[in-house]
C-alpha cells in the first residue's frame, strides 16, 4: 500500500535567512507574485506553491536542528523553457538585473541546453530546454505514458 495516494508536489518551501529580501528579489527581478498570508511568502507556480520561510522557523517546525553549513544546499529548483532561445533570453534578463549566473547556458551532457543562477541567498535555479519532454499549454512537463516507453 502506497503512503501517498497521489503522486504530486503541493508546496516546496525554502528556508531563508532574510525572507523580506528574497520576497522582493522573486517579485521584482524574477516576476513572481506573492499570494501568501502574513508571515510567509508563497508564489503560485502553476499547480504547486514555492514557499519562503525563515530557516530557523522551518527547522523548528520540521523538528530538525538548525545548522546551516556550506554554500550548496543540496537542492536546485528548475524551470523548463520551451526553446533554447527562451533559455538565452531569460539569462540575458537575469544578467541585466545583476543576478549571479553560476553556470552559463550551454549544451548539457544529457542532450538538452541549460544554465544555473543563484538567488541572493545562494539557492540554485536551473533554466533548461529539454528536447525530449513536451510542455503543455500551462508549461507543465508531460511525460510519455508507460505504453509509449
Amino acid at each position: 500500500m502506497a503512503v501517498f495516494p497521489e503522486h504530486r508536489l503541493s508546496i516546496m518551501t525554502l528556508g531563508v535567512q532574510d525572507r523580506a529580501a528574497l520576497t522582493a528579489f522573486y517579485e521584482d527581478v524574477v516576476g513572481f507574485r506573492n499570494v501568501g498570508p502574513e508571515g510567509m511568502t508563497l508564489f503560485d507556480m502553476g499547480g504547486f506553491l514555492l514557499g519562503l520561510w525563515e530557516e530557523d522557523k522551518l527547522a523548528k517546525d520540521a523538528g530538525l536542528p538548525h545548522n546551516r553549513a556550506g554554500d550548496f544546499k543540496g537542492v536546485a529548483l528548475a524551470y523548463n523553457a520551451r526553446s533554447i532561445e527562451e533559455v538565452d533570453d531569460m539569462f540575458a534578463r537575469l544578467k541585466a538585473a545583476g543576478v549571479t549566473i553560476t553556470t552559463a547556458p550551454h549544451k548539457a551532457f544529457w542532450g538538452g541546453y541549460s544554465g544555473y543562477f543563484a538567488d541572493p541567498e545562494g539557492n540554485a535555479w536551473e533554466i533548461a530546454f529539454n528536447p525530449f519532454w513536451t510542455l503543455d499549454e500551462a508549461g507543465r512537463v508531460v511525460l510519455p505514458s508507460a505504453e509509449d516507453v
